[in-house]
């Protein structure tokens, strides 16, 4: 008996010490985090505004982390498609992060989404908003944003417009004017600033309502921008009115931040979060910004999460209110 005993122990104890060799890397995950390169993913094309912001905001980061930053671009379904990646397939171990467009909020409520973004994202620093605004090529006979508006309610349809997607905030608030004034005009969603500034140089649309991606063409005058769609005028282009100056009530600039997988340990989250803060405390990061008229809009981790409920139920009042609600 004292012979099956002891065999029994040994047992026992070879069994937890092989446990204690499998555990030992996930709780030395945290204190040793990063020990590989982190990846970002931007759901948008190469060389946008968001893209390039980004990516300034990545090289950063990347010093303080003692690990490389790298991005993957992973455009598609309105800047849904790579954080809906991510929460299906990456392990919450701080290895893969991704922009959380603000379509990420509006699309569950839209159509059937393979991911919650109350539960299946662990949510780490927001950044910036965009400066949107509606451009037409510089030969175009609108002069205005009334100007425009008034011609698509002379011809209803007839006006094409880009947006970087079906859903994005470009596309509701487009819509969100057309039914303030009675009339409709033709979206032509793709997957980007990448496209969307091409397509209104080539006369393949009318207008492009996009992030400031069109600022250069602007600047150069081959490009006209009509209207912007914050707070205030920019102080970049101070003789462009606001969408609010013009009566029509909107302010739309999309906030967005980053966030991982659901199931995140803390302490691996504020490893991530006091890098990224450090990195957007840099020149290079509010250089990068000011290329696009951005404004820094940080939240800390706790003020993210809050601010994500918020989001969440405003989203679904705008979706019922154009009638883009989920059957």
């Amino acid at each position: 008996m004292r012979t099956t005993r002891k065999k029994g122990l040994g047992w026992l104890t070879g069994a937890v010490v092989l446990a204690g060799i499998f555990l030992l890397p996930f709780f030395s995950t945290a204190a040793d985090f990063p020990t590989k390169p982190i990846t970002l993913i931007v759901p948008w094309p190469a060389g946008g505004s968001t893209d390039v912001v980004l990516r300034t905001l990545a090289e950063g980061a990347s010093k303080y982390l003692g690990q490389p930053v790298v991005v993957e671009n992973k455009p598609g379904g309105g800047g849904t498609v790579g954080p809906a990646t991510m929460a299906a397939t990456a392990k919450p171990d701080g290895y893969t992060i991704s922009q959380i467009p603000i379509s990420v909020f509006r699309y569950p409520w839209m159509m059937k989404t393979t991911y919650d973004p109350l539960k299946d994202f662990t949510y780490i620093i927001h950044l910036t908003g965009y400066t949107f605004g509606v451009v037409v090529r510089k030969d175009a006979p609108w002069k205005t944003f009334d100007e425009l508006v008034a011609y698509a309610k002379a011809n209803p349809g007839k006006v094409t417009y880009a947006t970087p997607g079906a859903g994005t905030s470009l596309h509701t608030t487009m819509e969100m004017i057309a039914l303030k004034k009675g009339f409709k005009w033709t979206q032509v969603p793709m997957k980007g600033s990448a496209e969307t500034v091409p397509a209104v140089l080539g006369g393949h649309v009318m207008a492009t309502a996009d992030s400031s991606s069109w600022a250069p063409h602007v600047d150069s005058g081959d490009l006209r921008l009509l209207v912007t769609w914050g707070v205030k005028r920019t102080k970049r282009w101070p003789n462009v009115p606001t969408l609010k100056e013009l009566g029509y009530g909107i302010i739309s600039n999309s906030p967005f931040g980053l966030a991982g997988p659901k199931g995140m340990d803390p302490k691996v989250v504020k490893i991530l979060h006091d890098a990224f803060k450090k990195a957007m405390d840099e020149p290079a990061f509010q250089k990068a910004l000011d290329k696009f008229d951005m404004e820094m809009y940080y939240m800390n981790t706790e003020q993210y999460n809050k601010f994500v409920k918020e989001i969440y139920d405003d989203e679904k009042e705008i979706v019922e209110k154009l009638g883009l609600a989920k059957k």
